[in-house]
Order: structure tokens, then C-alpha cells, then sequence
């Protein structure tokens, strides 16, 4: 018999004695946070919170291979989050650079209603994420790279895929397969909402400089009087 206790904590307080109790009892725990759900985080999983005693065994080949470093990513970042309300100016680069991957990480790990990931796209996006090659893409940005680079290599390399939705594990050269992808995808990346912006942005530049033309075209000296 399978057991799936669901607790309600309040204020966010698991050392209370029923959820105290609960975790004892149980294999694992998914904590959700409503300080994390009312930051637009869901599902509001708090990652450092929540605990499996199966751990990695049930993890596939490939999803152990892409998330080596995401919990101590994700660990380093809410150390760092508390810092950066204050500004980021008097964090060295690399605090810096572990609160962009942090933030990116979040927005990889968000997931719309009823839009579950197949194990490959799990794998593409998080290796994404992990390897820190969206680091430089703005965070509104994320979710569209996301999608796109997912259906890019859909598209571009099926054989990785299907390798990964078969066996659960990499191709021999899946990670060199996933490095030349992301670099030939950025390359035509035109951006999501930054990229619209930038596009709105030149089009009025554009409309404006053709109306000043225009209106220096409109403009007529006056006709001399006649005498």
C-alpha cells in the first residue's frame, strides 16, 4: 500500500509536530511554498526543502549526467538573493554570475498548467540552464529560448532525442551534440519580449526619421508677393 500524506503547514513551518512527524514517516517530501507561489514560481517547489531517500535512483542516466550542479546552483543563488535586494554593485563576478544563473534556473523550472515536459525536453532544457549557456539571455527572455531551442533541436537532431526518449541516456556524443546545437541556435535568436522591444523600438526610430524626411519635403518657401 502506497501511502501520500498532504499536509497544510503554517507560516511555512515544517518543524511543527505533524509535518515533523510526516517527514519522519515518510520517503520523501515535496515541499510547496506559498511565499514561492505568490513570487509567480510554479509549481512553488522549494528545492532545497524538499527531499527524496531514493535520491538519484530514480533518476535516468541522462538526468543525472545535466543536474550535477543544479540543487548547489540553486542553494548558492538563495544564499546570494538576500544580498542582492541591497544591489549587486559590491558582489564580486562571481556572486554576480551565480544570481543570473539562479534566476535563470527559476525560469527554466517554471511550468504551465496541464504543459508536462517529456524526459528529453527535461534534459535539453535543464543542460541548458546547468551549463550556463543562457546565462547572458535577459530573464524575460528565458521561457521563449526555452521553447525555441527545444523545438531546434527537435528538429535539427532527432537522433538525440530519440536516443534519450529510448534508453534514458545520452548518445556518446550527446553532450558535444547539445554544445554545437546551442551555438548554432543563438546565432538566429532573435530575442522574446527584449527582442520585440529592440523591434518596436527601431520601427518608431525608423517612422520617426521618415516623417522628419517627410515633413522637410512638405515644406515650401513662401512665394514671393507680387508687386
Amino acid at each position: 500500500m502506497t501511502g501520500l500524506p498532504i499536509v497544510e503547514t503554517k507560516a511555512n513551518d515544517i518543524s511543527a509536530y505533524i509535518p515533523t512527524n510526516v517527514i519522519s514517516i515518510t520517503d520523501g517530501q515535496i515541499f510547496l511554498e506559498s511565499d514561492l507561489f505568490n513570487q509567480g514560481q510554479r509549481p512553488a517547489i522549494n528545492v532545497g526543502l524538499s527531499v527524496s531517500r531514493v535520491g538519484g535512483d530514480a533518476q535516468t542516466r541522462a538526468m543525472k549526467d545535466v543536474i550535477k550542479t543544479l540543487k548547489l546552483d540553486l542553494a548558492q543563488y538563495r544564499d546570494l538573493e538576500a544580498f542582492a535586494q541591497f544591489g549587486t554593485e559590491n558582489l564580486d563576478k562571481v556572486s554576480r554570475q551565480q544570481l543570473a544563473r539562479g534566476e535563470r534556473l527559476l525560469e527554466l523550472l517554471k511550468q504551465g498548467q496541464y504543459a508536462p515536459f517529456s524526459v528529453p525536453d527535461q534534459i535539453i532544457s535543464l543542460w541548458a540552464g546547468t551549463s550556463g549557456n543562457i546565462d547572458e539571455v535577459p530573464v524575460e527572455d528565458v521561457k521563449n529560448f526555452e521553447q525555441e531551442f527545444i523545438s531546434y533541436v527537435h528538429s535539427k537532431f532527432p537522433g538525440f532525442v530519440s536516443t534519450v526518449d529510448e534508453t534514458g541516456k545520452l548518445p556518446s556524443d550527446g553532450l558535444e551534440t547539445l554544445k554545437t546545437a546551442i551555438d548554432d541556435f543563438k546565432n538566429g535568436f532573435s530575442g522574446g519580449a527584449s527582442g520585440t522591444r529592440a523591434g518596436t523600438e527601431a520601427k518608431a526610430d525608423a517612422l520617426a526619421k521618415g516623417s522628419e524626411k517627410s515633413e522637410s519635403v512638405k515644406v515650401n518657401k513662401p512665394k514671393p508677393e507680387d508687386d
